[in-house]
């Protein structure tokens, strides 16, 4: 844990201290290629969600501390959590907060993390037909495939969708492997392995789990039904019309660590 709530401090530092980001020059394909590998084979809703976060960088490591410091939570717990306490951040980013993996790994790379947020707004389509041939890739290679968890729909387009909406599993895999000619005799089966369970109910809608899809021929990102339109020029200024809008903070936040305190008493 100590070295866990070190390696986010260290990233909240680094963050802190780097200067105001730039629009640089957009990336070439294999760039954002290496750049998507780690999510490529993320559930569409997922993704969505992921990508959409990644344009609010600054706030990550101060997410992924929350979703640490109340593991314990799940489901309408966790979501009544979030809600009363009325925490500062997008919902794009709130979305994440019961995928605690997902934002330890964005906040303790946040070059990474800045580079993909940076590309979400600059270059969204290039972002998403860069997933779209690291998906193709995988299933090329054996790697994709539909199992227990999640239907893999092939076409012009690879789509990655639960087969029940309501529980959500992060998907676990080595980019080296899964994106590369398998040997002879390698079992690709056991070449992706999943996490927990996440429910993901109707309690989530507040912070954009109300049917969140990626839109691949026109290159969108629906987030409540609504194509989700930050970019680069309108990102100081943009407000996703989200159905249910979160509380925002109208006072001192009250964090609920009851469980968390009981466990380091106990330690």
């Amino acid at each position: 844990m100590l070295k866990n709530n070190f390696s986010i401090g260290l990233a909240i530092a680094i963050l802190a201290c780097a200067p105001i980001l730039a629009q640089g020059p957009p990336m070439a394909p294999p760039q954002l290629d290496n750049l998507v590998e780690r999510i490529a084979l993320d559930p569409d809703p997922l993704l969505a969600q992921i990508l959409t976060a990644s344009t609010f960088w600054n706030d990550i490591p101060d997410a992924a501390n929350w979703a640490h410091r109340h593991s314990y939570l799940n489901g309408d717990e966790l979501a009544r959590a979030i809600s009363d306490d009325r925490l500062p951040w997008d919902p794009s980013v709130m979305a994440l907060l019961p995928f605690p993996s997902v934002l330890d790994m964005m906040a303790r790379d946040p070059g990474w993390t800045q580079a993909l947020g940076n590309a979400v707004l600059v270059q969204r389509g290039d972002v998403m037909d860069a997933v779209q041939r690291m998906r193709r890739r995988a299933m090329d290679y054996g790697y994709l495939q539909s199992n227990a968890y999640y239907r893999v729909v092939g076409g012009p387009y690879i789509e990655i969708v639960p087969v029940d909406p309501a529980f959500v599993y992060v998907p676990r895999y080595d980019p080296l492997v899964v994106f590369a000619r398998p040997r002879p005799g390698f079992f690709v089966g056991g070449a992706i392995t999943f996490g927990p369970r996440i429910a993901i109910g109707a309690a989530f809608a507040p912070f954009g789990w109300r049917s969140p899809a990626l839109g691949w021929r026109e290159h969108s990102i629906v987030i409540d039904h609504q194509p989700w339109g930050r970019t680069w020029e309108n990102r100081e200024r943009y407000v996703h019309p989200y159905v249910a809008p979160p509380r925002r903070p109208e006072g001192p936040r009250v964090e609920h660590h009851e469980a968390h305190d009981r466990d380091r008493d106990h330690r």
